[in-house]
């Protein structure tokens, strides 16, 4: 599979064409931030690979704890994670359950320091009429989510179609020829990605 520096060089290429697309597409350059903004968010820290210990996973620091039960709840590259439209509907489903709760959270603090309070009913209104008011928005930064997971799960399609064809066969031959040539030429290193507690045991080795 490709490294996480390859699907974030994908990911930063594809930026421009991203935003020039929607651009051209809504002639509304709003639409066009959020679009891009999605992608960006997607391709960098909110991907497929959320579900294994990986660069998407460590760039959520401190709050990486957020996404261990739901690596420990989902297969790695199963439908959930890296399906189309599904992956992307369930992470954001997950991340909008742990930011509901810090909402509740904050809600309760207010309401104990004597604050306004909002019931069930006055709070499902808010959100249905976020919803409504700004549904093209909405829909535009989910566009972007799912273009970026659409760039992960391409880029590994790509590679692994291309290590199954007789073209990597020729291009590792003439590659293992040039090296031997040239001894002082060193193979490509390979990143690879491992589950997070595989991850902690090499670690502590």
């Amino acid at each position: 599979m490709p490294s996480g520096r390859t699907h974030d060089r994908v990911t930063l290429w594809s930026l421009p064409l991203i935003a020039g697309g929607t651009l051209l597409t809504t002639a509304r350059a709003d639409l066009a931030f959020w679009v891009s903004g999605g992608f960006l968010f997607s391709g960098l820290i909110f991907g497929p690979d959320l579900d294994l210990y990986s660069f998407h996973y460590k760039r959520w620091g401190k709050l990486r704890w957020l996404w261990r039960p739901y690596q420990k709840a989902i297969k790695h590259r199963s439908i959930w994670s890296h399906g189309p439209i599904v992956g992307t509907v369930g992470r954001i489903l997950y991340l909008s359950f742990w930011l509901g709760l810090i909402g509740l959270f904050y809600l309760a603090i207010n309401q104990l320091a004597g604050g306004k309070t909002y019931t069930g009913k006055e709070l499902i209104g808010i959100f249905q009429h976020s919803i409504a008011s700004n549904s093209s928005v909405y829909i535009a930064l989910f566009c972007g989510l799912e273009l970026g997971a659409m760039s992960h799960y391409s880029s590994d399609w790509l590679v692994s179609t291309y290590k199954r064809s007789p073209l990597r066969n020729l291009f590792d031959s003439s590659q293992a020829k040039l090296r031997a040539r040239n001894p002082q030429l060193k193979a490509p290193s390979k990143q690879k990605k491992m589950p997070i507690k595989q991850a902690r045991k090499s670690r502590i080795k």
